[in-house]
C-alpha cells in the first residue's frame, strides 16, 4: 500500500484553480522529492495531504485513511515553510510541548525529547531559547518538532532551502536514515539540484504533475544531463508538459 494516494485533487484559491485535478502516489519507506518552481502548487498539495487545506474535488488518502483524519495526528509529521515552533521557549520545552500534543505518555516525554535532540544534533542547545538560535538551528528545531513520536510519514515543505551546504547534506543524510528505519518522507524544494538526493521525483509545473520517476529514469526519458534540464524539456513548448 502506498503512503499517499492523491486522486484528481482540485483546489481553488482566490478564484484561481491551483490544482486542476492532480493525481499521484507516494511509495512507503522512500525519500520522495516534490520539486518545482515557487508558486506551482507544492505547498497547496502538502497542505491537502496533511488535511489543513480546503479542497474542491478529488480525494487524498494518507496511510490508508482520508487526509486530516484524527487518527493520523500522531502518524504524520509536518514542517511548514513558516516557523512552527515557539521562539520564547527553549528547544527542549518546544519538543516537550509537541510530545504532549502528539500523545507521548508523560513518563516518556523526557526520553523522547532526548531522542529527538540527538537526531537533529541539538543536544548541546537543549536549554537555549529558540529566538537566540541561528537560522540553521531554528530549522532543525522545526524538524525536531515534526519527528516527535516517530511519525510514519513526514511532509517537509522546503526544509533545506536557504541552509548552508554542510547542514543541507546532514539533513538529507538524516532523511535517508529515517526512511531506512521505515518512515516515508515527502520533501519539497524549488532547488532542482536537490533531486540527486531523492529516491523518486515528482516534478510539478502550474499545478500539474509533469514527471514521476527516479532521477536516472527521468534523465534517460528526457535525454537531459540533470534534473533542471529534464524539467525544462518537459515544460517548454516543445515538450509534452505531461508525464506519460
Amino acid at each position: 500500500m502506498d503512503a499517499i494516494v492523491v486522486d484528481r485533487l482540485r483546489v481553488v484559491r482566490g478564484g484561481r484553480e491551483v490544482l486542476p485535478g492532480l493525481s499521484l502516489r507516494v511509495p512507503r519507506r522512500a525519500v520522495v522529492g516534490l520539486l518545482g518552481p515557487s508558486g506551482c502548487g507544492k505547498s497547496t498539495l502538502m497542505r491537502s495531504i496533511v488535511g489543513v487545506q480546503r479542497t474542491h474535488g478529488g480525494t487524498v488518502d494518507v496511510l490508508g485513511l482520508p487526509a486530516g483524519t484524527r487518527a493520523l495526528r500522531d502518524r504524520v509529521g509536518y514542517v511548514t515553510q513558516s516557523p512552527s515552533v515557539y521562539v520564547d521557549l527553549t528547544v527542549a520545552e518546544n519538543l516537550a510541548y509537541f510530545a504532549a500534543v502528539t500523545g507521548v505518555p508523560r513518563g516518556r516525554v523526557h526520553e523522547e525529547v532526548d531522542r529527538v535532540l540527538e537526531l537533529v544534533d541539538l543536544t548541546g542547545h537543549r536549554s537555549a531559547r529558540v529566538s537566540r538560535l541561528s537560522g540553521g538551528q531554528f530549522s532543525r528545531v522545526s524538524l525536531g518538532a515534526a519527528l516527535v513520536g516517530t511519525p510514519e510519514l513526514l511532509v517537509l515543505d522546503e526544509p533545506t532551502v536557504g541552509l548552508d551546504p554542510v547542514l543541507r547534506r546532514d539533513l538529507w543524510n538524516l532523511f535517508h536514515r529515517l526512511a531506512e528505519g521505515g518512515a516515508t518522507l515527502l520533501v519539497s524544494s524549488h532547488v532542482m539540484d536537490e533531486a540527486v538526493r531523492c529516491d523518486r521525483l515528482l516534478l510539478m509545473h502550474e499545478g500539474r504533475l509533469v514527471a514521476d520517476d527516479p532521477l536516472p529514469a527521468l534523465l534517460e526519458r528526457t535525454g537531459a544531463t540533470d534534473a533542471e534540464g529534464a524539467f525544462l524539456r518537459l515544460v517548454e513548448p516543445a515538450g509534452t508538459g505531461v508525464a506519460p
